[in-house]
């Protein structure tokens, strides 16, 4: 099988957005606002059609199996209103999502967004991570490393009050995607500057922290192939050796990288930089960059294309990519 680890609902029905618009008017007159969690009407014939047309489409013309699948990442919108709004918002957005993989469950395997909020207690996310893996057959989360939209004036990801979120993965055996939503300070491009410098910030958090250390079994996903951490390894290989210890054994046991990098250079880098068995194929559709690169004639995150066209590999260790990685990292899929 080909495994694609990093899909996202980008191509939700109209009531969703409206549901979204209603809870931003509520708390831009009163941020506090608790509200009441409501209902999305959405059918199963709205579902079908907004997946048949859009990333079932394209799986098929591609030549991928399976997707791996989660709430749109630039709308989990974690710094909107409170944490309220946070956690209805999230339970509909997970409630979707199994219903997207209950309708197509050959393709697509579900991945929990959390009700993380500016200032709140990481450990009120566990009881969704409960809900969603325990009760509802999730097989993941994605982590949001900063909650107040590109702020970044909460704790570090290596600090204790993430610790029973780690806690809770590891009793689960599930991994979690470190990954970022909208940016609402406009220093930042959300799915450009935003999401990259997350990816190599959370990166070295981790790196600089006793996580792995208090977490043997922790596995973390940095997506967006690392961010500027491959580029940069001999940087992050030397920060680490002047603390006293070496990159490789603290964190190539529990951190993978994905392959969403949309050029052939940039893919090929990542394969030469980092051990095979942590990287796991990924193309994020349908995500930032939907376009076609005027120099290949294909879309830019047809990243299949990259991983088949690559010299270097063997062809077992494409598989490994594709599938054997995967299925290692995320240890309840099934399918």
């Amino acid at each position: 099988m080909i495994i694609d680890c990093h899909g996202h609902y980008t191509t939700t029905p109209p009531a969703v957005g409206e549901y979204r618009d209603k809870q931003k008017e509520l708390v831009a007159k009163d941020p506090m606002a608790k509200g009441e969690k409501g209902a999305i009407h959405v059918t199963d014939d709205e579902i079908r059609e907004s997946i048949i047309n859009n990333q079932l489409r394209l799986q098929q013309e591609r030549g991928t199996d399976l997707t791996i699948f989660s709430p749109r990442a630039s709308w989990m919108g974690h710094h909107v209103g409170n944490e309220y709004t946070s956690q209805y918002w999230t339970e509909h957005q997970n409630d979707l999502i199994r219903r997207v993989c209950d309708l197509f469950p050959e393709n697509f395997v579900p991945v929990a967004q959390l009700p993380q909020s500016p200032g709140v207690d990481p450990a009120k996310s566990v009881p969704e991570i409960v809900r969603t893996v325990e009760e509802m057959g999730f097989i993941g989360i994605n982590l949001n490393p900063d909650p107040s939209g590109g702020h970044w004036n909460g704790s570090r990801l290596s600090d204790r009050s993430f610790y029973p979120i780690y806690e809770k993965m590891c009793e689960l055996d599930i991994p979690a995607m470190i990954h970022v939503s909208a940016a609402c300070n406009s220093c930042f491009d959300t799915t450009g500057s935003h999401y990259l410098g997350a990816d190599t910030t959370g990166f070295q958090q981790l790196m600089m922290s006793d996580v792995f250390k208090d977490f043997p079994e922790l596995k973390v996903i940095i997506p967006h192939g690392g961010g500027a951490v491959p580029y940069h390894w001999g940087r992050f290989r030397g920060l680490a050796l002047d603390k006293g210890f070496d990159l490789e054994e603290r964190v190539l046991n529990n951190i993978y990288f994905d392959t969403c990098v949309y050029h052939q250079r940039g893919i090929d880098l990542l394969l030469d930089i980092i051990p095979t068995k942590n990287i796991l194929f990924a193309s994020e559709m349908i995500g930032a960059v939907r376009g076609i690169d005027p120099e290949t004639g294909h879309y830019f995150d047809d990243t299949k294309r990259y991983i088949d066209n690559n010299t270097t590999l063997s062809a077992e260790q494409k598989q490994d990519i594709f599938e054997h990685n995967i299925r290692r990292v995320f240890s309840r899929l099934k399918v």
